[in-house]
């Protein structure tokens, strides 16, 4: 298979942000949407601190903080079922529930920030009269030949099909360029900056292996850890010789990567540390707090010659499909189809080609002639049970009141550290189960720049910084080009660069709980100058050589900012290796209480849309199924 078309799931293939074709005329949703645009009102279009956005999380902190009690008024509206919690989890319960128990019913989703989708958030930008677009959270469809019946079902029903991905996502794009990855060495970490060629990028083709001593001589790293990485790299080692097959996976599985690589590879700890962050955007912590044993999964360097049989290794069936399931603003786009068919009229898109540009009326969402209604702004605050048991009580913060509806059903697809709080009937147990996980804290940036000369005439497409103090990662965003959006070709035409900044707190002993947690108090102590000043310097450190000026080359910046982020995959070098998606607390955390049910990510333990998707449909199917 040629190397261009070596794209796997697991790959991030950073790619260009695309152009909006002009339409020649205005359709009255599109002249509603200029005009929520110029109110404020249409919020993919902010910029700024977004995320977790300002007024979001606000009243959840006073409750589980600070022991906030409100008033619980009467309820003043009913409903046939009441989510809590607008991300796709949230929306796929509605659909689900509507679909298996009739269009008819009514059905409330309500949530605490200013747009739907959850993590599945859409970055609009405006540059120079061109709509571009970017993702502020939950990015592809990862390999969904794994996904569930229900899953898969789910995606054919909302007219979205993966196959044609295989059109749109231009995978030899940058090939064709002579574009590659870079690594980004900050003089803060490294005594002198440097923008050169990454060569983990693909390390074991021939190509890399022939420029390898000249690739590594532009490190700014000693002799000594040059001579090493090299070894690291192009030997066939195994470092682990004279143990038997289930010893090795023993120790692999006990032992992190940073460490494997310190005691049985022999690297010194220049080189330690310039793989250390590699893993950051897919686990959210570095490789000092995750096994060696998932670096044999990713094939990371001194790996490859080990020699190990994982049983039960069935990944294999998906590792070869490419990573390349994406809409431009991300899994934005499976939240907007589902508002589409929830929510008639707020959105004239009959394809997925066409929801990537359609207009969405915001004013629609919440009217009260419908029969689903999704209510933004609003934090739950109370859910409980009435009367006899035979309905739910939601109350809701909104504009700063309390209010209250009731529901034959409940479904909490809410941030799962929060159920114990907003639900008092939650047993201790089931609470001390939910407590087990950490979110993961996570940054994503979209920056929106008048032009891409300087990555045309540096030769890259992405950056990798190891040992930053802010983004591991950033670059031009993905080549898709879908319905009427195109990718940027030209690099004097503006565009999107996508970047990820997780805060973590590496090699200091800390379990990845305890990252978690420390990172999460970090970044809600940065306010948004923090973090504009740190983007504009490590863009002008990395790409200044190539001619980047950010003060006159930045058009916009949104900070997608999720303290409460990833949801927790446990990881055998902290939990039991018996724990999985199928079997650790989040199983006892996810339990029904009666008229209420769990759907979220957490309650998957798997921070992907699919994981999503089934919680909402087991939920629903507790609720209609289980005699409620």
């Amino acid at each position: 298979m040629p190397d261009e078309l070596r794209i796997t799931r697991r790959d991030f293939i950073n790619g260009f942000a695309l152009s909006l074709a002009a339409g020649t005329s205005l359709s009255p949703l599109e002249i509603l949407a200029r005009e929520q645009r110029s109110s404020g009102v249409y919020p993919p279009a902010l910029t700024g601190l977004r995320g977790s956005h300002p007024g979001a999380f606000e009243v959840a902190h006073a409750l589980a903080l600070n022991k906030a009690r409100f008033p619980r008024p009467q309820a003043d509206e009913s409903y046939d079922m009441v989510i809590v919690g607008g991300g796709v989890s949230g929306l796929a319960a509605a659909y689900f529930y509507r679909q298996r128990e009739g269009p008819g019913k009514r059905v409330l989703v309500i949530d605490n920030h200013d747009d739907f989708g959850g993590h599945a958030k859409r970055n609009e930008f405006d540059v120079g009269g061109e709509t571009l677009l970017c993702y502020g959270g939950s990015q592809s469809i990862d390999t969904p030949s794994a996904y569930s019946p229900t899953a898969r079902k789910l995606l054919d029903d909302l007219g979205i099909d993966v196959a044609r991905f295989y059109e749109y996502f231009d995978r030899g794009y940058f090939a064709r360029r002579g574009s590659g990855p870079a690594i980004y060495f900050d003089a803060a970490a490294y005594g002198r900056a440097a923008t050169v060629p990454n060569i983990f990028g693909d390390y074991r083709s021939a190509a890399r292996l022939a420029h390898l001593d000249e690739t590594i001589a532009a490190y700014p790293i000693s002799r000594a850890a040059r001579q090493a990485l090299k070894r690291l790299l192009s030997d066939r080692v195994d470092y682990l010789a004279g143990r038997g097959n289930d010893e090795k996976l023993k120790l692999l599985g006990t032992t992190s990567y940073s460490d494997f690589l310190r005691r049985h590879a022999g690297m010194p700890e220049e080189v330690v540390g310039l793989l250390r962050d590699s893993i950051k955007g897919l686990w959210g912590v570095g490789w000092d707090a995750l096994p060696a044993l998932e670096a044999c999964y990713e094939t990371q360097p001194g790996t490859r010659a080990l020699g190990i049989a994982i049983p039960g290794d069935n990944d294999d069936a998906g590792i070869d499909e490419p990573y390349i399931f994406h809409f431009p603003d991300g899994n934005a786009s499976i939240a907007r189809a589902l508002v589409r068919d929830l929510v008639p009229g707020c959105v004239d898109a009959a394809t997925m080609e066409a929801l990537v540009t359609a207009d969405l009326d915001y004013s629609r969402l919440d009217d009260a002639s419908l029969a689903c209604r999704i209510r933004l702004n609003s934090t739950a605050v109370d859910v409980r049970h009435t009367g006899s048991g035979e309905r739910v009580d939601v109350t809701y913060v909104r504009n700063g009141r309390p209010e209250s509806v009731r529901a034959r059903h409940a479904v909490l697809a809410c941030y799962n550290s929060m159920i114990p709080y907003i639900c008092p009937e939650v047993p201790e147990k089931q609470a001390q189960a939910i407590g087990y996980a950490e979110k993961i804290p996570l940054v994503y940036v979209s920056i929106a720049v008048r032009n891409w000369r300087a990555w045309d005439e540096l030769g890259f497409h992405s950056v990798y910084a190891p040992r930053s103090t802010y983004m591991h990662s950033f670059g031009l965003d993905f080549p898709v080009s879908i319905g009427n959006y195109r990718f940027t070709k030209a690099p004097s035409a503006p565009t999107v660069l996508h970047g990820t900044f997780v805060p973590t707190e590496p090699d200091k002993g800390l379990s990845y709980r305890e990252q978690a947690r420390a990172g999460r108090r970090r970044l809600l102590e940065m306010s948004y100058d923090d973090h504009e000043t740190l983007i504009l310097d490590q863009l002008d450190g990395a790409l200044g050589p190539g001619g980047f000026d950010a003060a006159r080359d930045v058009a916009a910046i949104t900070v997608n900012r999720w303290p409460h982020g990833y949801a927790y995959e446990y990881n055998p070098l902290f939990d039991s290796p018996q724990y999985s998606p199928a079997h650790g607390p989040h199983v006892a955390g996810r339990a029904r209480i009666g008229r209420i049910s769990i759907a979220n990510s957490d309650a998957s333990a798997y921070a992907y849309v699919d994981g999503a998707i089934d919680a909402a449909d087991r939920a629903v199917n507790e609720q209609i199924g289980g005699g409620a």
